[in-house]
């Protein structure tokens, strides 16, 4: 068996994105933010009037460095659209600034067009 399948923090992950369609692991909570990255993606997300899930990572530490290890991404936050790893919050922006994540988000069908 593979150390994806037998951590508790990538079942949990795994999990989590197979329930719901767009989900954000991030530093706090999508309310109240504790990282200004993590503030920053939820304010873009917000403002596009998607529908996401926010996990808070802060709450236990192998979830923490379960979801760095799950992409091989080592920044928090961290956007999936349908079990996708869409990218951290420089990519968001970026994505944002430019105009591609708004029809990037509609193509897969988690926002209004």
């Amino acid at each position: 068996m593979s150390e994806a399948m037998t951590d508790p923090a990538h079942t949990f992950i795994a999990k989590t994105l197979q329930d719901h369609q767009v989900v954000l692991f991030m530093k706090g909570v999508p309310e109240q933010p504790r990282c200004g990255f993590s503030g920053l993606v939820v304010q873009i997300l917000d403002h596009l009037g998607v529908d996401f899930v926010g996990v808070d990572v802060l709450q236990d530490d192998s979830l923490r460095d379960g979801i760095k290890t799950f992409t091989d991404w080592p920044t928090i936050p961290q956007l999936y659209v349908k079990g996708e790893f869409v990218g951290g919050s420089d990519i968001i922006r970026e994505m944002f600034q430019n105009g591609e994540l708004k029809p990037f988000l509609s193509e897969q069908g988690v926002l209004a067009a």
